[in-house]
């Protein structure tokens, strides 16, 4: 597989575990990093289990406040952000309201998921660029599914599960399983049960994939 195809996530040929990417939306660091993920995976062999969390239910947990809305701290990170961004080449505009909630977003890709990984993958993609690539707003289901549909994704049967009960609880039993499993930020990565928190690890989580761990 050449670097530049896309991997696939339905491929099992049982030799290496995924590696498991826990996110928010909300998250700039998450966005700045979700395009070399994957690309990074496929290069040591690896596939990528893309899994969105909500970071306002984890903080109410760890007592942690938003990075963007702490003083002094806040401002060094926009400005982080941005020079990141000027050095992945990607374009990054802060939408109008930041942190956002990001719930229709991430039940949208767990319900996506369930029929088809690769095509879910590609619309959390679009979510990604739509509300930090373009500074757009996700906030809400009628965005989610206008995203998800230009992608592939049937609006109708979409509006309609973002609605059941069913795809309600499975955000909330994967959030809890993410916590049980150490994730405390976004973005979080666990690679051969070793976690990684932060879009300045990632090259520490290529350094384990290359060496297979120390």
């Amino acid at each position: 597989m050449s670097k530049t195809e896309e991997p696939d996530p339905s491929s099992d040929d049982g030799a290496k575990d995924p590696i498991d990417f826990y996110f928010d939306f909300s998250s700039p660091y998450a966005y700045l990093i979700s395009g070399k993920i994957d690309e990074m995976a496929q290069l040591y062999g690896r596939t990528v289990n893309w899994r969105p969390v909500l970071l306002g239910v984890i903080f109410k947990t760890t007592g942690a406040v938003p990075l963007l809305d702490q003083p002094i701290k806040g401002a060094y990170s926009r400005h982080d952000m941005e020079r990141m961004a000027r050095l992945y080449g990607v374009p990054l505009e802060f939408p109008e309201v930041s942190p956002f909630p990001s719930v229709p977003a991430a039940r949208a890709i767990y319900w996506i998921q369930d029929q088809d990984p690769k095509l879910a993958r590609k619309v959390a993609r679009a979510l990604f660029d739509a509300a930090w690539g373009q500074g757009g707003d996700i906030r809400d289901a009628e965005a989610v599914v206008r995203i998800a549909a230009e992608a592939g994704v049937d609006a109708a049967a979409l509006t309609a599960a973002l609605q059941d009960s069913a795809v309600k609880d499975r955000l909330k039993t994967e959030i809890e399983a993410a916590m049980a499993a150490g994730v405390c930020g976004s973005p979080f990565f666990i690679v051969d049960n070793e976690p990684f928190w932060g879009a300045d690890r990632l090259d520490q989580v290529e350094h384990w994939l290359a060496t297979g761990g120390w």
